[in-house]
């Protein structure tokens, strides 16, 4: 009888309706999905997050971007060919010097759950500083990674680069200016950061 009382939905006593509450403090913390976390983490750090089921959706959010900024006819600080190539029908004013530019477009190499943080490397800024880059950046990912923690994603770097491994590897965890500075922000560069992720799962 038990068994159909929960089938029915009619148990009150079910897991499904105990809350955080009541839970025993014992109890392991109920682990969200990867992507929630990361989009949890990530808008507490200050970041815009523009989630995008395909790429027409990403060039629309990116034209967004651009007209809410007004950078339409301001120079981008973009290194990376791809990027230049797919995004091409905006006939962006790239820059190979980031000095003089308005914001950066980039990819990065994994996203962090665990503090909403962004992985990068000399593949994205080659040998720069995060203070010698724009303070603004528009990131383009993919959902394909979005990874646990940063041993995770250094891990993932190493196994895609065997035969030369980035070097320059640092997070950007900071998307606004804290108002008061405190030893953990010490040394921190705070970015404006725009992510266009598009699902590829």
């Amino acid at each position: 009888m038990n068994i159909f009382r929960k089938i029915l939905g009619l148990n009150k006593d079910s897991q499904d309706d105990i809350t955080a509450d009541e839970r025993g403090k014992y109890m392991p913390d109920i682990k969200l999905p990867i992507d929630e976390r990361f989009t949890i983490n990530f808008k507490s750090n200050g970041g815009k997050f523009l989630y995008c089921e395909n790429m027409s959706e990403v060039f629309y959010s990116l034209d967004q971007i651009l007209l809410e900024n007004d950078w339409y006819d301001k120079s981008v600080y973009l290194l990376d060919e791809r990027l230049q190539e797919k995004f091409s029908e905006f006939e962006l004013k790239s820059s190979k010097r980031a000095k003089g530019a308005t914001y950066f477009l980039t990819t990065c190499e994994y996203l962090i759950a665990d503090d909403g943080s962004l992985l990068i490397s000399s593949n994205q800024i080659a040998e720069k500083k995060l203070h010698e880059i724009p303070s603004n950046f528009v990131i383009f990912a993919t959902t394909s990674q979005l990874v646990e923690n940063i041993g995770e994603g250094l891990r993932g770097i190493k196994g895609k680069n065997r035969d030369k491994i980035p070097t320059n590897i640092t997070t950007i965890k900071h998307f606004k200016a804290a108002e008061d500075k405190d030893f953990l922000t010490y040394g921190s560069s705070s970015k404006n950061l725009y992510l266009l992720l598009l699902e590829d799962l």
